[in-house]
């Protein structure tokens, strides 16, 4: 197993034995519902998906053609132009895990209606399509700076092979992450840009009752200590020829089984800071409009939130005959909670 799948693996089980202690005041923690899209052409999004993830099928939700991965939905607004995918907002892409990321590749390679998307593993140039083909990170950081490459090179150090992560372009210039080698398919995060990834990882523990990540895997830190500047050096491999910037990072998780049920089915919020300094924008309108959580009491989570002073985008509002409500979170993501009892 490779040093990836095992960090994912261990977050995984951590996730899971943590998520039924996330309890505020006795409101049970959200539950992650769906993604929102918006799409020129919803059915064919959804036919592409069910296609690259068997996993996956149509389904029918507020009355429109809707994507089913496991207890996530992938829901679509048809817009009449391309959704926008710049300037940057918080939502950067999302994925799946998959059984064997290598057979993925290989079918995807062969599918003329799928493109690849290349992680460079230099600034000068050169690229494979799954992270484990180059030099594997090392300290828990999944990439390599310009010094430690050089490094690995003159060590002779030997790609790992095996499970790793890859990209693909999907619909409407989607960016989506498969990884693997994971024990089932399935629908597994959100990957976010955060101002302050640490801060906005404390802003969902206080106001969403989000599970934080252990601090085995990430630093936790507090209110006064959360702002971290942007490490110095980029690192490889990365989407950009230009590398990227991988530290600060932070995560959170939110469940996504039925509260009936006690199978694990997290879905993680992972973040980078954001490669500029240029601000994010709403992503309301972009290619990623909001992401939605369950809630069982949407009065009583008004309530709380209203008085911890959290921005409201939207009060009151009906979402497939459920009550809905729609914030803001910390770097100008909609978040859209809906009262599922």
């Amino acid at each position: 197993m490779t040093y990836r799948a095992q960090i994912v693996l261990a977050a995984m089980a951590a996730f899971s034995g943590s998520l039924a202690t996330a309890q505020d005041a006795g409101l049970p923690a959200p539950r992650f519902h769906h993604l929102h899209l918006n799409s020129t052409n919803p059915e064919a999004a959804i036919e592409f998906y069910t296609k690259q993830f068997p996993s996956t099928s149509k389904t029918i939700f507020a009355g429109a053609a809707a994507l089913k991965a496991g207890n996530v939905l992938v829901l679509f607004n048809k817009v009449s132009r391309a959704p926008a995918v710049e300037p940057q907002t918080a939502i950067w892409h999302f994925g799946w895990h998959v059984t064997d990321v290598r057979a993925n590749m290989a079918r995807y390679q062969s599918d003329k209606g799928v493109h690849l998307l290349p992680l460079y593993t230099t600034e000068e140039g050169g690229s494979v399509f799954v992270s484990s083909d180059t030099w594997p990170g090392t300290g828990g950081v999944l990439g390599l700076t310009k010094a430690q490459i050089a490094d690995a090179k003159t060590k002779g150090v030997k790609p790992a092979g095996g499970a790793g992560f890859a990209y693909l372009e999907g619909p409407d210039k989607a960016i989506i992450e498969y990884q693997g080698n994971l024990p089932a398919e399935r629908f597994n995060h959100v990957h976010m840009y955060w101002k302050d990834p640490f801060c906005a990882q404390l802003w969902y523990q206080k106001h969403l009752n989000a599970t934080i990540a252990p601090a085995a895997l990430r630093a936790l830190k507090t209110e006064d200590t959360c702002k971290a500047a942007r490490a110095a050096d980029r690192t490889w491999p990365a989407l950009e020829k230009g590398g990227m910037f991988r530290s600060p990072s932070a995560g959170v998780a939110f469940s996504a089984a039925p509260r009936s049920s006690s199978q694990s089915d997290d879905v993680t919020l992972n973040s980078y800071i954001p490669p500029t300094d240029v601000p994010l924008v709403s992503t309301r309108g972009h290619l990623a409009d909001h992401f939605a959580l369950s809630v069982t009491d949407l009065a009583a989570w008004q309530k709380k939130l209203q008085a911890e002073g959290v921005k409201f985008l939207k009060k009151s509002y009906k979402v497939d005959g459920k009550r809905a409500a729609m914030i803001e979170g910390p770097s100008n993501e909609a978040i859209e909670l809906i009262e599922i009892p």
